[in-house]
């Protein structure tokens, strides 16, 4: 069955946050970015960072890259507009980032009400190779569309690091590590084609053909498959699946919309707030594959 975009539209507005009610009007209703920017800006901090549950496990108001890695979405979403903000969001990367440029997966939460614990948990002081591989690679969906992102030395920092950390990886490495480093890989390869390269042929003896990434120790079930690897359509992740896989999941992200017009998540939120928040983001991030892989129009 087709995917129905006014039940997608109807569910936003009964369930999901205004970021992602205006992030599908300026997607699919023309809007014009202005109240998606205006949005934005009630997660944003002076230094240039997001919090304040962008991330939807992590309501800390802190600035963290869970945090950019959300405004590097709704970023996206502008193009061909350019818009200060995702410089302004390199920047604070920049000043924040470990040697080499990488992320931890999070830094200090001093305020830990209503985040999953494995936010407030993490070492601020290790290099995450997930984190810092998803932040880069929603950058570089910006950077499509704005030059000054592509050309920023965090971004360049950023994406050698995480290329270098993938060709290196060790025996069992965690299932979203590959697919966020793969998701890298295929928007980076034409830009960085030996690092890329490198980096490929590490990943891909983590990857079987049918793309499924089993997550240890989520919810029952949880799953990383074939789309949450894939960066783009036609990239050098598509060669690594078994024929028709890519399709058949496509297939199962365009059923996956659910009688209330929404998308579900396959994985525990920490709060009923966090839920909802993430099935808003889903249910956008959903149109959003569909789109660039021609299910929809």
């Amino acid at each position: 069955m087709p995917v129905d975009l006014d039940a997608a539209e109807a569910f936003l507005a009964t369930h999901a946050r205004p970021l992602d009610r205006h992030r599908f009007a300026v997607l699919f209703r023309d809007a014009s970015p202005g109240a998606l920017l205006g949005a934005l800006d009630g997660y944003a901090n002076s230094g240039g960072g997001y919090g304040w549950g962008l991330e939807p496990d992590l309501r800390s108001s802190s600035s963290q890259p869970g945090g950019a890695l959300h405004a590097f979405e709704a970023l996206a979403d502008l193009a061909p507009v350019i818009d200060f903000r995702s410089v302004r969001l390199c920047d604070w990367l920049a000043d924040v980032s470990l040697d080499g440029g990488a992320l931890p997966f999070a830094f200090p939460v001093t305020d830990p009400a209503g985040c999953a614990p494995f936010w407030v948990e993490a070492d601020p002081a290790a290099p995450s190779l997930q984190i810092t591989a998803v932040v880069a690679a929603e950058a570089h969906r910006v950077a499509k569309h704005d030059p000054t992102v592509v050309g920023h030395a965090w971004v360049d920092a950023a994406t050698r690091w995480s290329l270098r950390a993938a060709a290196e990886l060790g025996d069992d490495p965690f299932a979203m590590e590959v697919a966020f480093a793969l998701r890298l890989v295929d928007l980076v390869n034409d830009r960085y084609p030996e690092e890329s390269a490198a980096a490929l042929e590490s990943l891909a003896k983590h990857f079987t053909g049918d793309g499924r990434l089993p997550v240890p120790g989520g919810a029952e079930g949880e799953t990383m498959h074939p789309l949450d690897s894939v960066g783009r359509a036609g990239g050098p992740v598509t060669d690594l699946l078994d024929e028709g896989i890519l399709e058949a999941d496509l297939d199962r992200l365009e059923a996956g919309q659910g009688e209330e017009g929404g998308w579900t998540v396959d994985f525990d939120s920490f709060s009923p707030a966090a839920s909802l928040d993430w099935r808003g983001n889903r249910t956008v991030g959903a149109l959003i594959t569909l789109r660039e892989h021609g299910r929809l129009r």
